[in-house]
C-alpha cells in the first residue's frame, strides 16, 4: 500500500504542513507587489530554501551576563510550573533526565533558587535568523470561547469536525528522513491517493463530512479564529463548557482571509486585524462564507479531557498563559526554557520573561520566530489579534545537550 503513495512526494509543497499542530496565524498583508522580505513576514507564502540548516543550527552559545538583567527582573516562579509541565514529557529523553530530576526535588523555589538552578545546570544559547540577524518576529494567539451545542438547532448551526475516517496521513519522514516533520495528507480514490478536501467542498450543501461533526457553534467567524487559533473553550447553554483541541488538518495550505479582504478591496491593508475581520463579517454575511473558502485549509478538533489547566500543546502537555511560547522546533528543542525580549502588544513597554517552548505551529517557522500564548478570553483574544512586534530570543539547554551533526 505504501508504494501508492511514494509518487505523490511532488506535493509536499502544497500539501504539506506541521506533524503536531496546524495553528495558523493571520496577517496583514499588502495587495500589490510586495518584496520578498515583505512576503516572508506576512506568512503569505514560504521563504524559498536556500541552504540546508542543521537542526538548532541557528543557536549561538551565549553568556548569562546577556540575560541576568531579564532574570533578576522577572518573577521566575510563574514560570516553574509549566517548566515541571515540560520535564513531564523530557524526563525519559537523555538531555533532559538528569535536570528534570533535579526539578521535581525543588519544592516552591524562589526566583533566586530559580536563576542558580539554571546556572548551575544549563547553558544559554542565543537564537538568531537565516541572514545572522538577532530580531524576528513575534505574534500571540489565545484560546477563543465559542456558544455552542452537542447537536445540531436552528441557534448552531456551524459544525466544528472531528477527524474524518477518510483522511489518509503519510508521514514522509519514513520514506525521506531528511522530511523529518513533514506529512502527507490526503484520501484513496480507487488506488490513487488525492488531495483531501477543501473548505469549499466540505462546506457545500452536500458536503462531505455530513455525520462527522463534533459540536456545533453559533457563530461561523468565530469558528473560523477557532481554526486559526488551534484549541478553544465550547460554552453549553446548561452552563458547563469543554476544551477542544487540534486533532489533524485536512492538508491544504494556509491561505490568509485577511489578504483576500484586501486583495478584494474589502479592507485596506493598515486596518486588517482579528477584529477588523469579525466587525466586516457581521456586516457581510452573506459573502463571508466566499471570503473564508480563499483558505481552503480545514482544521479538525478533539474534545479534551476535563480539569486541564489549558490547551494541549505539540509536547504533549497543557500550556500556560503567558508562560508558554509556539516555536519552530527545527531550531528550538520544545520543551526548552526560554528567554524572550520584546514589548507589549501595541505598545513600547518592555516584556522579557522567562517562557517555555512547548507548542508549534504551521505559520511558526525561522530561528527568532515566536508565537505567544495569552491564555482564553476576549481579553487575552484582543492582545493575541494586536501583538505583532519584533523580538530577541535565547535558548536554555542542559549542559552536555548533544546537537545534531551537519551533514
Amino acid at each position: 500500500m505504501k508504494k501508492q503513495y511514494y509518487f505523490l512526494i511532488i506535493f509536499i509543497l502544497i500539501t504539506s504542513c506541521d506533524a503536531t499542530k496546524y495553528k495558523e496565524v493571520d496577517c496583514e498583508c499588502e495587495e500589490i507587489k510586495v518584496t520578498k522580505e515583505e512576503s516572508i513576514k506576512c506568512e503569505a507564502f514560504p521563504e524559498v530554501k536556500e541552504k540546508e540548516i542543521s537542526q538548532y543550527g541557528l543557536l549561538k552559545k551565549s553568556d548569562w551576563e546577556d540575560v541576568s538583567d531579564i532574570l533578576d527582573k522577572d518573577h521566575l516562579t510563574l514560570a516553574w510550573p509549566a517548566w515541571l509541565r515540560s520535564c513531564d514529557a523530557l524526563k525519559n529523553k537523555n538531555a533532559w533526565k538528569n535536570v528534570c530530576s533535579k526539578s521535581k526535588e525543588i519544592f516552591n523555589p524562589t526566583d533566586k533558587e530559580i536563576t542558580n538552578f539554571f546556572y548551575q545546570n544549563f547553558h544559554l544559547y542565543q537564537a538568531f535568523q537565516k541572514d545572522g540577524g538577532e530580531e524576528g518576529l513575534v505574534t500571540g494567539y489565545y484560546q477563543p470561547l465559542l456558544q455552542g451545542s452537542r447537536k445540531k438547532t436552528r441557534k448552531y448551526q456551524i459544525p466544528l469536525y472531528g477527524p474524518p475516517s477518510d483522511l489518509i496521513t503519510v508521514d514522509l519522514s519514513e520514506v525521506y528522513p531528511d522530511l523529518k516533520y513533514k506529512r502527507l495528507r490526503g484520501r484513496v480514490e480507487g488506488n490513487k491517493l488525492i488531495p483531501y478536501h477543501t473548505r469549499e467542498e466540505i462546506t457545500e450543501d452536500k458536503y462531505p463530512l455530513q455525520g462527522n461533526e463534533l459540536f456545533w457553534v453559533r457563530d461561523a467567524v468565530e469558528a473560523f479564529f477557532l481554526e486559526i487559533q488551534g484549541s478553544g473553550v465550547i460554552a453549553f447553554e446548561d452552563g458547563t463548557r469543554t476544551q477542544v483541541g487540534y486533532a489533524d488538518q485536512n492538508g491544504h495550505p494556509y491561505r490568509s482571509m485577511g489578504r483576500e479582504l484586501i486583495h478584494k478591496g474589502e479592507l485596506s491593508r493598515h486596518k486588517v486585524s482579528m477584529q477588523s475581520i469579525k466587525a466586516w463579517a457581521k456586516k457581510n454575511k452573506k459573502k463571508l462564507q466566499r471570503f473564508m473558502n480563499a483558505n481552503p485549509s480545514v482544521v479538525f478538533f478533539r474534545e479534551l479531557p476535563r480539569g486541564l489547566p489549558g490547551p494541549i500543546g505539540a509536547l504533549g502537555v497543557p500550556i500556560a498563559a503567558e508562560r508558554s511560547v509556539a516555536v519552530d522546533r527545527k531550531f528550538v528543542p520544545l520543551g526548552a526554557p526560554l528567554i524572550l525580549s520584546t514589548t507589549h502588544p501595541n505598545s513600547k513597554k518592555s516584556l522579557q520573561q522567562l517562557m517555555i517552548a512547548q507548542d508549534t505551529g504551521g505559520a511558526i517557522g525561522g530561528g527568532v520566530r515566536i508565537d505567544f500564548y495569552w491564555g482564553q478570553g476576549n481579553v487575552a483574544g484582543k492582545k493575541a489579534g494586536s501583538m505583532k512586534q519584533k523580538g530577541k530570543v535565547w535558548v536554555i539547554l542542559p549542559k552536555g545537550f548533544q546537537f545534531p551533526q551537519n551533514k
